[in-house]
């Protein structure tokens, strides 16, 4: 008896290790605890170790030149890899073909040609930052408001146009002149840099920051903070009710937004919207698809139309927003998924663009 259980036993794990699926993420510089790309990205990753019973692991990347030996472990060590970030694309490219059997999934990357191995997912990150751009627009009190970028990689400039493009229709249609502050850290990773960059924004006259820059703009967070409760006299660790009173007595404020996930909770009040992308849906379906018959291999490009960018809840300034601005942007919204209105994604776009 005791044979038989041993052997049952014996049977079981093998099956189990037969059919186990592994799924490893290599992070860019930004690495886990950014609040943003890389833990987004993560999320969709845990998603799928929860729904789906895979194994999951995540290797940081703290230079770039982690890049080609951590892809390289990953795919030793697991069924389908998880690239993370533009800068990871020229490591993508060499890894892949070395490793036929074994699929990878590149977040925000671009290959030409891509190995029939290879999932990309890009973004329309245009059409969120539209969003929140209009809604800047129709807060703003100063004239300014500023735009944080970490690395200008397409998806940071995109983001970028975006906004730019939102606060223009406002512009437009409002009658405003509103003008867009820009600034780049040249890195995702450093965010004394960025609340010092929004700092000398908010210092020239922006009243609003929209930081595009991984963990770099959580400095930008940190900018917004110390001037909004200088301005409203009020103490860190002020109570929202507090904030909110204290914006309407005022009369203005200073805001930030935040990027690829929501991060209005990391300052509710201060943080006005974030432009979000489905980097998490992307890891979960990416995954998912690696599991199949059908891997969704080539370049995956998802908007709002597919839900692969959004605007935040605004949990906690909706009551702080223009309530006209706020009809407006769901008319936007469905312009947008109904492609009547279409989103510049570049400087020659963004110049001949125009709204009715």
């Amino acid at each position: 008896m005791k044979k038989l259980l041993l052997f049952v036993m014996i049977v079981t794990m093998l099956v189990a290790s037969a059919f186990s699926f592994k799924a490893i993420m290599v992070t860019d510089t930004g690495g886990l605890g950014d609040k943003s790309f890389n833990d987004g990205t993560w999320s969709g990753v845990l998603r799928a170790k929860n729904e789906l019973k895979i194994e999951a692991e995540v290797i940081v990347s703290k230079e770039q030149t982690d890049y080609i030996p951590n892809l390289t472990d990953a795919a030793k060590r697991s069924d389908v890899v998880l690239a993370v970030g533009f800068l990871m694309a020229d490591a993508l490219a060499k890894i892949a073909p070395q490793f036929p059997d074994k699929k990878f999934i590149g977040i925000d990357i671009v290959i030409d040609p891509i190995p029939s191995n290879v999932a990309l997912y890009n973004f329309k990150e245009q059409e969120s930052a539209f969003l929140v751009g209009y809604i800047a627009g129709s807060v703003n009190k100063t004239g300014k408001v500023g735009f944080l970028g970490g690395i200008k990689v397409p998806a940071v400039a995109r983001f970028e146009i975006g906004y730019r493009a939102g606060i223009a229709a406002y512009n437009q249609l409002k009658g405003k002149n509103t003008e867009v502050l820009i600034a780049y850290a040249n890195h995702f990773g450093d965010a004394p840099k960025g609340k010092s960059l929004s700092l000398a924004q908010m210092e020239q006259g922006a009243d609003i920051v929209f930081a595009a820059a991984g963990a770099t703009g959580n400095g930008a967070f940190e900018a917004a903070k110390e001037k909004a409760l200088a301005l409203y006299a009020l103490k860190d660790g002020a109570s929202l009710d507090a904030i909110k009173n204290a914006y309407k007595k005022a009369g203005k404020g200073y805001f930030a937004i935040g990027v690829d996930v929501d991060q209005d909770y990391l300052a509710p009040g201060i943080i006005l919207a974030s432009a979000m992308k489905g980097i998490d849906v992307a890891a979960f379906d990416g995954i998912k698809s690696a599991m199949g018959r059908k891997f969704a291999s080539g370049n995956n490009v998802v908007g709002l139309k597919e839900n692969g960018v959004r605007l935040s809840a605004l949990t906690y300034t909706k009551d702080m927003i223009d309530p006209v601005a706020l009809k407006e942007i769901e008319k936007i919204i469905e312009d947008i998924k109904s492609g009547k209105l279409v989103i510049p994604e570049d400087e020659v776009g963004l110049k001949n663009f125009k709204v009715n």
